[in-house]
């Protein structure tokens, strides 16, 4: 449980560096996934899904 509650911290931690060091660039990339079909939002989620998955296996 301890290693899933470090990792959510960790995804905060990464998610939040974006906006915090540069706010008008994060406003700009979502400014252009709002622009995105929804098949190519899916598209990119799965993908990040799949990547997230395979890193996982792989460092263990």
């Amino acid at each position: 449980m301890n290693e899933w509650l470090a990792a959510l911290a960790l995804v905060l931690v990464i998610e939040g560096l974006m906006p915090l060091l540069s706010p008008a660039s994060w406003r700009e990339v979502f400014r252009r996934v709002l622009a995105m079909s929804d098949g190519r939002i899916r598209f990119i989620g799965l993908a990040s899904v799949l990547m997230g998955t395979l890193g996982l296996l792989w460092l263990r």
